[in-house]
């Protein structure tokens, strides 16, 4: 059950953090990609008018008769698609000359109309897109008295010679609808990426974590076993304890039970000899080239014999070789740990200054020595 919760709450931190991110990414690259679409409007809308300028002068030079020349610009853009821009001729006073819609013609062009320019200046890409979101005043002459209003005039450029100033118009309600379109798709975009992006990180997440998980319950496992093992160690030591307790009150009661193989070594203790009961020995080690006994209280002495002529010498149901520095007497076993690969760790009491470590090799003789 606390995992199930764990992978929800895993999923769900995923789709907010996903979604959250990016939503940002995505109404930059909507803005950065609407941006590129109207500057490549605005160009085109700049060209068209300068050329058409430029063609216009042309004919002035050569043709004197003004009606014949707006004749002709009205035959050239006449009902031409209105669908994304187009341009159109006023004279100075703001009366319309030439319009693809011919209905147009004669009507003024005052400082009621929108405009995001003036004659010789430029409107950018990132100015057209904030007009377009917020209708915000900007550029040169600008209001909104007519809602309906369904083009701008984003650029305006003066025909040489004449009296006459072509205006490039974009079309506000189509470019809008491609804008909406655009931001459509990369919302539909954002969302199919995001929910793959959230659905694959979940599942590499699960199997990477399904893995670990198999790997940390084997080692629970493991340890689970390790520590009954270790239990066990424990509970025959106290057995073996009860053991030679009951040794003890039956030797004290007379009782008939076979000798221990030595009842006391001799030591020294400074310049004193020392005749030390067996019983009384906590452990025996070897330090430097020199043999110290402790006995129960924690007193050091030393012996002139070497390990292994004592450890013969000692009843092998009291004493135990831990290894070739130490003789460990079941009195003074206090605790028994694992240690390293398939190694015993004894804490002894009193403590020892030396670890006393049980190599894998010696751990079952050593667990059979306390099942005896």
């Amino acid at each position: 059950m606390r995992k199930d919760k764990l992978y929800l709450f895993t999923f769900l931190s995923l789709l907010v953090v996903v979604y959250i991110c990016g939503y940002f990414s995505m109404n930059y690259l909507v803005g950065l990609s609407t941006e590129q679409f109207l500057k490549i409007q605005i160009e085109s809308s700049k060209r068209e008018a300068k050329e058409m300028a430029n063609l216009i002068s042309l004919q002035a030079q050569q043709i004197n008769d003004k009606q014949v020349i707006i004749n002709n610009v009205q035959k050239s853009i006449e009902k031409t698609d209105m669908q994304t821009g187009f341009i159109c001729m006023f004279d100075q006073t703001g009366k319309e000359v030439c319009h693809p819609n011919p209905e147009k013609i004669g009507a003024m062009t005052g400082p009621d109309e929108s405009y995001i320019s003036k004659t010789h200046n430029d409107v950018n890409s990132e100015d057209f897109y904030t007009y377009l979101k917020n209708k915000t005043e900007g550029g040169g002459v600008r209001n909104f008295n007519n809602p309906k209003k369904a083009s701008e005039i984003i650029y305006l450029y003066p025909v040489k010679n004449t009296e006459w100033i072509i205006a490039s118009h974009a079309n506000l309600k189509s470019i809008n609808e491609q804008v909406q379109n655009l931001k459509f798709y990369f919302i539909i975009v954002y969302i199919a990426t995001g929910a793959l992006i959230v659905l694959m990180s979940f599942f590499m997440i699960r199997l990477f974590g399904s893995r670990y998980e198999r790997k940390l319950e084997e080692k629970n496992e493991t340890l689970f076993n390790e520590v009954l093992s270790l239990s066990k160690l424990n509970y025959d030591l106290t057995n073996y304890k009860s053991k030679i307790d009951s040794a003890e009150k039956l030797k004290s009661q007379n009782v008939s039970i076979p000798p221990p193989a030595k009842k006391r070594i001799l030591t020294h203790l400074k310049s004193e000899l020392v005749a030390l009961e067996i019983h009384q020995i906590a452990y025996i080690y070897m330090e430097n080239s020199i043999t110290y006994v402790k006995d129960l209280n924690g007193k050091i002495s030393t012996s002139n014999s070497s390990l292994d002529e004592i450890c013969n010498e000692l009843d092998n149901m009291a004493f135990f070789r831990a290894n070739r520095q130490f003789i460990l007497s079941i009195k003074s076993i206090d605790k028994i740990l694992k240690y390293g690969n398939n190694q015993l760790k004894i804490e002894v009491n009193p403590k020892s200054e030396i670890d006393v470590i049980i190599s894998k090799n010696k751990a079952a003789e050593f667990k059979a020595w306390l099942n005896k």
